[in-house]
């Protein structure tokens, strides 16, 4: 961290919720009150496209003013809700907007959100990981207790989505397991003692570095073999202490657990794309066989119609394999498909 003038800010929380994070979310902003004395900054995963509803639904659920963040101070008792496509980075005491590559699948992420904190804020940042899948938010909390701050785990067994949650207590030394509804007493607790301490209010360094560009044969880790399933980019291995991390030259950024599932999305996306090939050739072939046929060339059809019943085979084949796929991904997420 470099030299910087210090001055008395207010404490940081940086949370990161995923699927079932709503409801732990509703919880803790429920408990809250103006006694808190800290900045909130919230990052959900959300598509990419349209508003999120989350400041309206967090609005109506206790007493503290709730924005969408965006280039903004940083400001006590207030609650600032990442938006959709942007990370949130937290840099000088401001919050700042940023549309830098993916990480773990996700624009926001919270992992960004909790790097930025810890270098912009020491010891003054709470962590929070909720409810949700995967395990984006591990190696932030880890930054953020390397550089002396709290981190808060819910409880897996209160989380409807238990794997960020279980992921962040495997590889951090998490200071806090509660329940949803016992997180908003221990933040008010937390930010007392937070509250005076002199924090540092600059830092030079690129606030995501994990986001930065680099040029090949800068990137940091050691290359693979494995492509990028953002942009198909070659992908480089990076030690996080014990966790494996993942990125490429352009940024995208991933756990090992996000890289599988995108890999996994990916494969899916080619299996559905072979499909489509194979199933529009097959009515190619009908098609031709049935013009061979119009034109009383009917040895030509019938080769047409050999050929398109051979691709309809091997198409049944591979939408078969495509509904296992689906089945089994059912089955581990309890859905029945």
């Amino acid at each position: 961290m470099n030299s910087a003038a210090q001055t008395v800010s207010p404490p940081v929380v940086v949370i990161g919720a995923s699927s079932g994070g709503v409801e732990a979310l509703v919880k803790l902003v429920g408990g809250q009150t103006d006694d808190l004395g800290a900045a909130v900054v919230v990052v959900l995963h959300l598509p990419a496209t349209g508003k999120s509803v989350l400041p309206d639904i967090l609005r109506r659920s206790g007493t503290l003013p709730v924005v969408p963040a965006g280039d903004q101070p940083l400001e006590a008792n207030c609650i600032a809700v990442a938006p959709p496509d942007h990370h949130v980075l937290v840099v000088d005491g401001r919050l700042v907007l940023d549309h830098g590559p993916r990480e773990n699948g996700c624009r926001p992420a919270a992992d960004p959100l909790f790097r930025s904190a810890a270098r912009s804020r020491d010891s003054g940042v709470i962590g929070v990981v909720l409810s949700g899948s995967l395990d984006d938010g591990v190696s932030g909390l880890r930054a953020i207790k390397a550089a002396g701050g709290i981190a808060v785990v819910q409880d897996p067994n209160d989380a409807l989505t238990p794997s960020m949650p279980s992921m962040a207590l495997a590889h951090v030394p998490v200071d806090h397991v509660v329940p949803a509804d016992a997180i908003a007493p221990l933040l008010l607790r937390l930010s007392r003692q937070l509250r005076g301490n002199p924090l540092p209010m600059a830092d030079t360094s690129h606030p995501n570095p994990a986001g930065e560009q680099h040029r090949p044969s800068d990137m940091p880790g050691e290359p693979t073999p494995l492509t990028c399933p953002e942009c198909g980019g070659v992908i480089w291995e990076l030690a996080d202490g014990e966790l494996t991390r993942f990125r490429c030259h352009v940024g995208h950024s991933f756990s090992a657990e996000s890289m599988l599932e995108l890999q996994s999305d990916s494969v899916e996306t080619s299996l559905w794309t072979a499909l489509r090939v194979l199933e529009e050739r097959a009515d190619l072939l009908r098609r031709l066989a049935r013009r061979q046929r119009d034109s009383g060339s009917s040895f030509s059809a019938q080769r047409f119609v050999q050929r398109a019943q051979e691709v309809t085979e091997r198409a049944q084949v591979l939408r078969e394999a495509i509904r296992r796929g689906e089945a089994t991904a059912a089955d581990k997420a309890g859905v029945t498909p």
